[in-house]
């Protein structure tokens, strides 16, 4: 099994998510993640799509991405071509006393503290997959209390360093 991550540009209208999250559903495909956001251009939105499979169904994932009416571009972000990067919010249970500990593991990891309650440290962290699970390992012996992961975005690197699909 193999991983591939997408970039694919589309119309930033209604119901374009659930149109290219449909295809996969229809087809039997999963999605590892997915996240979107608009573009520089209003008129566009860019969707990166993490997906697992064989080359074969791979290729037809993007093949049958290519055929939406509202899919404007496809590239394959290949891990030593582009920068992929996923965002990690964590809520942690913290006495005064684990504070200081667990303010030393974020700095450790360049985490930021963006909220800091009576019992609780919210900490934010960007980076690779890797880097962010690194992270939550070094949190086993303190109380999660919230964890959400925005899943994989990316931008390939240079003008040139990209592969286009049909």
């Amino acid at each position: 099994m193999k991983q591939r991550i997408l970039s694919i540009l589309v119309d930033n209208t209604a119901g374009v998510l659930s149109r290219v999250a449909g295809l996969f559903s229809r087809r039997g495909y999963s999605i590892d993640s997915i996240t979107a956001g608009m573009t520089a251009d209003p008129r566009f939105s860019r969707m990166t799509v993490v997906a697992t499979g064989d080359e074969l169904i791979l290729d037809q994932i993007a093949h049958q991405l290519t055929k939406l009416v509202d899919v404007r571009d496809i590239k394959v972000l290949e891990p030593d071509q582009s920068v992929n990067r996923e965002l990690l919010l964590v809520k942690v249970a913290a006495a005064v006393e684990e504070r200081q500990n667990l303010i030393s593991i974020a700095n450790v990891f360049r985490a930021k503290i963006v909220d800091i309650g009576h019992k609780s440290l919210v900490i934010e962290l960007t980076g690779p997959k890797s880097k962010l699970e690194a992270f939550t390992s070094m949190l086993e012996g303190y109380e999660i209390l919230e964890l959400a992961r925005t899943g994989l975005t990316g931008l390939s690197r240079g003008a040139d360093d990209v592969r286009f699909l049909p």
